[in-house]
């Protein structure tokens, strides 16, 4: 091969495919062995090597009666060489174990009431399972991309649209209206929806793109007819459960806690479908896909729960 005149800048930019090539040939002693120890063809491995010779500058190997000979260039980048095939080859090991274990950090995102009041216990019984797992869990109403990787798995309470999420859905989350016992022993309990109009209701402040068709459906829930106006869930059923009035709280969530009564349920059932959603790209990594199945299961049997009406 003829001595290449002109070179990169940097070095550091060559290929290790490159590295690898004449590696091989040093090893082999030749193109063709060098091609069939990697799996290519014999003229991929020439325009490796060219490239490596032009872009550092030296002849690496020169054509002999008995082919090819290592030049004092090759021989010197040899070990160099074989210790970034070692390091490869260690990286190599390291990401496949890596990929097959249940170990490492996974970020889960979530809505307040649901990171607060359901996923605790379903996370520790994971931590329990596999303990080298990091979890951390993002709490927000706005669903985190996904796609950008702000979070690797996400509960949400909408089915995703692009294809290249993989969503699991396990169950419908079901709501209706709520008071506390005090409450409902100073102020009495409403008669219909209409009477409604006459308590102190709970609701949001923000309106979001659903709640507009909640509204269209249930007419009473209206901002200007709440006494209390709040966007975060958690502080609505803090003071459902305080007894300030009646709101919209999750059933199963409700059930908990024997002091709070279901308020004209025939007139209010809201299903919000519920869903585990992650990129397809993860499902192969054991860590994501354990934390998906677990979390799943999790959420299924938690809405699984027989509800019984007050």
């Amino acid at each position: 091969m003829a001595k290449k005149t002109t070179h990169q800048s940097a070095s550091s930019a060559v290929s290790w495919d490159h590295y690898r090539a004449a590696l091989a040939v040093l090893e082999e002693g030749s193109l063709s062995a060098a091609a069939r120890a990697l799996g290519l063809t014999q003229p991929t491995i020439g325009r490796q090597i060219e490239a490596l010779e032009q872009s550092l500058g030296v002849t690496l190997f020169v054509r002999s009666q008995h082919g090819l000979s290592a030049t004092e260039s090759a021989l010197a980048l040899r070990p160099f060489a074989e210790s970034l095939k070692n390091t490869a080859a260690a990286l190599e090991r390291v990401i496949a174990a890596e990929a097959h274990e249940v170990r490492g950090t996974v970020r889960v995102t979530a809505s307040d009431v649901i990171g607060v009041e359901v996923l605790p216990g379903i996370i520790t019984r994971l931590k329990e399972a596999h303990p080298d797992l990091r979890i951390e869990l993002v709490l927000s109403s706005k669903s985190q991309d996904l796609l950008s990787r702000d979070a690797d798995i996400a509960v949400r309470m909408a089915a995703p649209r692009q294809d290249v999420l993989l969503a699991k859905r396990v169950g419908d989350v079901t709501l209706g209206l709520y008071a506390h016992r005090h409450y409902l022993e100073k102020h009495g309990m409403p008669k219909d929806t209409a009477d409604l109009a006459n308590h102190s209701l709970i609701g949001f402040d923000t309106v979001l793109p659903y709640m507009r068709a909640l509204q269209e459906k249930f007419p009473f829930i209206q901002r200007d007819k709440f006494s209390l106006r709040v966007d975060n869930d958690i502080a609505q059923l803090a003071v459902i459960r305080a007894g300030f009035g009646i709101g919209i709280c999750q059933n199963l969530l409700a059930r908990r806690n024997p002091d709070l009564v279901h308020i004209l349920p025939s007139a209010l059932q809201i299903n919000f479908p519920t869903w585990i959603v992650m990129h397809e790209d993860l499902k192969q990594n054991q860590r994501y896909r354990t934390t998906f199945d677990f979390l799943a299961e999790g959420l299924k049997e938690y809405i699984g729960q027989v509800y019984i009406r007050n």
